[in-house]
């Protein structure tokens, strides 16, 4: 399957870096944990409308998804540890962190294409 050039819709992405623990007010280590991810870089790629019965069967018992994104770069560094802003811009809150609206599910290599099975999420 190829990617048709008219299909594709830019969407942005951010790479999982490392996990730190944050730190208190007078300093301290506590036991909470703080994702860190890179800075959103934009990727064109085929967005599907909605979630359908054959991307089901693609993904194995998978079913929990959203969407999913069809791309021909075979070198595409989306993992399922990666944040995605599909529907909305890049955002940041007062930290730095990504407001993201979309995760990944699921990655599915093949021959010519990547599938990536993404779901919806409310980051605050």
């Amino acid at each position: 399957m190829r990617v048709l050039n008219r299909n594709k819709k830019k969407f942005w992405y951010c790479l999982f870096q490392e996990s730190q623990y944050t730190t208190d007010a007078d300093g301290y280590m506590t036991s909470d944990k703080r994702n860190i991810y890179s800075e959103a870089a934009y990727l064109l790629a085929n967005v599907s409308p909605a979630t359908g019965y054959s991307q089901t069967e693609q993904f194995g018992n998978l079913e929990s998804y959203d969407k999913v994104i069809v791309t021909d770069w075979m070198d595409c560094p989306i993992d399922e540890n990666t944040v995605l802003f599909v529907d909305k811009e890049p955002e940041y809150n007062t930290l730095g962190d990504p407001m993201y609206d979309y995760v990944v599910r699921r990655v599915a290599k093949s021959l010519n294409s990547i599938s990536i099975a993404v779901s919806k999420v409310r980051v605050s």
